[in-house]
């Protein structure tokens, strides 16, 4: 069982910065790829980033290219989410996930944390 536990959410003006972070005490992390998804209320959860086990390879959603970094950190069991420019649009709340493919759907990952809410007002 791998547990996953997500920080850094909250209420940021449009425009502004957020920071996510996701730990896990497992020591297994390097071999899990790590994902972000969102899901805002009444609709389906949605890829964001994700990124390799060794870290070597990252993938974005469209409507986040430029604008988030997903990065990890082996030494520390962590992954994190770096959010600048944010939009209204980009309110939900976001979830990290822990697979052992590098994939873009929820089915890719077996493991989740219990999701942070961030809220972009405009």
């Amino acid at each position: 069982q791998v547990q996953l536990v997500e920080s850094g959410g909250g209420l940021v003006q449009a425009g502004g910065s957020l920071r996510l972070s996701c730990a896990t005490p497992g020591r297994t992390f390097s071999s899990y790829a790590m994902g972000w998804f969102h899901q805002a209320p009444g609709k389906e959860r949605e890829f964001v980033a994700t990124i390799s086990g060794s870290g070597s390879y990252t993938y974005y959603a469209d409507s986040v290219k430029g604008r988030f970094t997903i990065s990890r950190d082996n030494a520390k069991n962590t992954v994190t989410l770096q959010m600048n420019s944010l939009k209204p649009e980009d309110t939900a709340i976001y979830y990290c996930a822990a697979g052992v493919i590098v994939g873009r759907s929820p089915r890719d990952y077996k493991y989740w944390g219990q999701g942070t809410q961030v809220t972009v007002s405009s």
